[in-house]
């Protein structure tokens, strides 16, 4: 499981717009009694079987053969002959130097995932990391000293979100948030999501309950309280209590009024999902399902599909919202576009934005085009030029690679300088059994017509390492994120960093896009000594690069290291940053 599967459940009153089919699951005693108006059943269902053990695994060649299509398993070991018995604790490195190694609890605020954020104060330079009731703050100005200045945490209440102690009040967690400078307020601000769970634990647990035939656990989930938006601070200092809570806002299209609505009810919807777009200026997009018939998503314990708003951000006190899109079948009724994916009926796939719109420029810059990862439904491209009016420029299908995430990112990076953008998905299940998840160079610099160029080289082991696929390492393996926009400097030119869990960070070579290469790479040993044995497969989860001082950080389920590369990123500053980070730059 990653940690976007352990967060607080959503809530929402069931908003019934449309009667649906309703679809007879095998091995539910009476599937019927589920029936949602806002449940998709408008396929016959087509779960995948599990892969037959022949049909995938090592190659005469040493390389892995992965299966074509496999269900929900996540978790669970799927061992094949080759794979490692036990799990790696060796390191591999190229064209890389760790300039800090920082191991163990005060390091790890989760396991699975965590969010980062930069911010400056008073010459010192603070790295957040974080995960909902789990956070830390790190003062990173000396990077071979780094230091724990906060940890935040539930663990005096077993993690219990909805119970208040010193760190956190009831229901209230550390959402996935951007951080900008505010000319307006002379100060940070940080946006902060708040969702409901994307992947719901009351019916992920047993295999047998989900969505489609707990009618009961729907019901409950759908009831349950809790603020699904977003929250904005000012920021007067690096730690919690220097937050400054500026507004609340409910992204549920059924409340009258988003900035005074009652968290204390049922809210519909999904809630800000993810990092917020928001680079301090006058316009906000972020992914959002604003009500419950936002529903067209096969993934069993998933609720929502969502889409996207724009919000206007001029006072960051009293933000407006401007406009909501999404893409035809994501809504309740709209079954005739649902029923065209190839995906509809097989209770798999992840379908709509886990991600906000990724912006090559901002529109206050003069920017106008924006890129959606919508999972099963593939790729969108947006006409932002006018945020009270997004529009449909283009759309792409990728191909299907289920189980797993199919479409969560695209770095626009690139784009500017070549008009490549770079998707990609990541892997849910452990020891590859699953599609690979490729990433995709896509050619848009004609946006009414992107299309697939190649894919980037798939990592392989080190001669060193005791085996030839990194599928036989055990864990995960597959590309996740290049980190987010908001990392402080201006993005190097030709170079993408992907957390790739059990290959560690790789860091690709695009300067040429006919013959992109992994150009360094750093990987970590699989687990440390305070490494729960049930995460020793969620290896690296993330990088975040620092691009003013050439430094990136590894996040892994044991700790975070610092490293550098003169090679790929250029000479790095240990020291404090010349400049303060403000806004995110492009």
């Amino acid at each position: 499981m990653r940690s976007i599967h352990r967060n607080a459940a959503l809530a929402a009153a069931v908003a019934a717009a449309v009667t649906a089919t309703v679809l007879l699951v095998p091995g539910a005693p009476d599937a019927r009694a589920a029936a949602d108006p806002d449940i998709p059943d408008v396929c016959a269902e087509r779960r995948p079987e599990p892969a037959d053990p022949g049909s995938y695994g090592m190659q005469l060649d040493g390389s892995f053969r992965h299966p074509a299509r496999t269900p929900v398993d996540e978790g669970v070991e799927h061992s094949f002959p080759g794979r490692n018995k036990e799990y790696d604790t060796r390191s591999y490195i190229k064209n890389m130097k760790v300039e800090g190694a920082y191991e163990g609890e005060a390091f790890t605020p989760d396991y699975w995932h965590t969010w980062q954020n930069i911010v400056d104060f008073d010459g010192r330079r603070y790295l957040f990391q974080y995960d909902r009731s789990e956070g830390r703050v790190y003062d990173i100005t000396d990077v071979k000293n780094v230091k724990v200045v906060e940890k935040l945490s539930r663990e005096d209440v077993d993690g219990d979100e909805t119970k208040a102690n010193g760190d956190w009040a009831a229901n209230d967690y550390w959402g996935a948030s951007t951080i900008q400078w505010s000319k307006k307020l002379n100060a940070y601000v940080m946006v902060q999501s708040f969702e409901s769970k994307r992947q719901i634990e009351e019916l992920h647990d047993d295999p047998a309950k989900n969505k489609y035939n707990n009618p009961e656990g729907v019901k409950k989930l759908r009831a349950k309280p809790g603020l699904k938006g977003f929250k904005v601070y000012r920021l007067d200092g690096p730690r919690k209590k220097d937050w400054k809570l500026l507004a609340t806002v409910s992204t549920d299209s059924t409340q009258s009024d988003p900035l005074n609505s009652d968290p204390a009810k049922a809210q519909q919807g999904s809630g800000s999902i993810d990092v917020p777009h928001w680079t301090g200026e006058k316009y906000m997009f972020i992914a959002t399902a604003p009500d419950d018939t936002y529903s067209g998503t096969e993934y069993p314990t998933s609720l929502h599909s969502a889409g996207y708003q724009s919000w206007d951000m001029s006072d960051p006190a009293h933000p407006k919202l401007l406009d909501t899109w999404h893409l035809p079948g994501q809504r309740t009724g709209e079954d005739e576009a649902y029923k065209k994916n190839p995906r509809c009926g097989n209770r798999t796939s992840w379908m709509g934005a886990r991600m906000p719109l990724l912006i090559p420029k901002p529109v206050e810059q003069g920017g106008r085009y924006a890129f959606a990862a919508m999972g099963g439904y593939g790729l969108t491209v947006l006409d932002i030029s006018d945020p009270s009016n997004m529009k449909t420029v283009s759309h792409l299908d990728l191909p299907p690679s289920v189980a797993g995430t199919e479409g969560d990112n695209i770095d626009v990076s690139q784009y500017e300088k070549t008009g490549m953008i770079y998707y990609s998905g990541y892997p849910l299940t452990e020891d590859c059994y699953e599609p690979y998840k490729d990433v995709y160079q896509i050619d848009a610099k004609d946006p009414k017509h992107p299309r697939v160029v190649g894919t980037l080289p798939r990592p392989t082991p080190p001669k060193s390492a005791d085996f030839t696929d990194y599928c036989q390492r055990r864990g995960s393996f597959g590309p996740k994120r290049t980190g987010y926009y908001t990392n402080p400097g201006r993005h190097s030119p030709g170079v993408l960093g992907y957390g790739f869990y059990n290959a560690g960070v790789q860091f690709f070579d695009v300067s040429d896009p006919r013959k992109p290469e992994i150009a360094a790479y750093f990987v970590p040993k699989a687990y440390g000594a305070d490494t729960a044995e049930y995460a020793y497969g969620n290896q690296t989860h993330g990088v975040y690069v620092e691009w003013d001082r050439n430094i990136a950080w590894a996040l892994t389920n044991h700790g975070i290291y610092a490293l550098s590369s003169k090679k790929v990123l250029g000479k790095p500053d240990l020291d404090r940053p010349a400049k303060p980070f403000r806004n995110s730059q492009f």
